[in-house]
């Protein structure tokens, strides 16, 4: 992972840098992500965020899965690796706004949930492949289902890795605000970023707290069911791989 700042501007920048692994999230990111939203909370030259994944195949496709992380037997509890990869769970109310490329998918929206509105490049696809190897999509949908409507965040939990959204009709729904060419979004989610941070700052954080509070209870709520719902409803391990073994490369609809 790389940050970078530019004090000048008042905005940081955020790169998921593994773009041989898709920008997929390993342990040592997932810690990486959680020091990097801690730290621009104390740094006040930071103004706002833009996260987005290096490389123009994916944003993120959420955990790696070579990930190994051992389970309670408990079906009420979870050790959930990206729980804390997002800035709102590390107590950051600076702006942040994401530009996604390529890919985002499955555990990307931990991220994606947790930014202020998303840019997407045209080349952009969005979706959720739970279902399909035999996992419960909860968390990711629990974000979801606050960014889009419910019944294009059910079909896109549902549907599993059938089937992507493109970036226009994330637009449509009102996941994306912004479509651009192939390669822009991350050049426009910094000039918007550049526009906000050169707002006062007090204003501007208590403007992302004050929208957050909206969805802050609700969200809490829901997420607090996800861990029995995962644990019960997941397939054991040892099918979870032979399905994403048998997953073949380019058989999905883009719609």
């Amino acid at each position: 992972m790389r940050t970078s700042v530019d004090a000048g501007t008042g905005v940081a920048v955020l790169t998921l840098d593994r773009p041989e692994r898709h920008n997929a999230i390993d342990l040592e990111t997932a810690a990486q992500l959680t020091r990097a939203w801690r730290t621009f909370r104390h740094d006040d030259s930071v103004r706002a965020v833009v996260v987005t994944g290096a490389g123009d195949r994916a944003f993120c496709t959420g955990i790696d899965r070579s990930v190994e992380v051992p389970q309670p037997s408990s079906p009420y509890t979870v050790d959930d690796p990206l729980a804390a990869i997002g800035p709102k769970a590390n107590d950051l109310w600076k702006p942040v706004i994401a530009a996604v490329n390529g890919m985002a998918c499955g555990g990307a929206f931990y991220l994606l949930g947790e930014a202020e509105f998303l840019i997407a490049a045209e080349d952009a696809t969005f979706f959720d492949p739970h279902t399909t190897y035999g996992m419960v999509s909860a968390y990711e949908s629990m974000y979801m289902a606050r960014r889009m409507p419910y019944g294009e965040a059910a079909r896109m939990a549902l549907m599993g890795a059938a089937e992507r959204i493109s970036a226009r009709r994330a637009y449509e729904v009102g996941l994306v605000s912004e479509v651009t060419p192939p390669g822009g979004a991350r050049a426009a989610a910094v000039r918007a970023a550049e526009t906000i941070a050169s707002c006062p700052t007090q204003a501007v954080q208590g403007t992302v707290r004050s929208l957050w509070t909206t969805r802050e209870s609700s969200l809490a709520a829901s997420l607090a069911q996800a861990p029995h719902l995962v644990t019960l409803g997941n397939a054991p391990q040892e099918r979870q791989a032979e399905l994403f073994g048998g997953r073949r490369g380019g058989d999905h609809r883009v719609r």
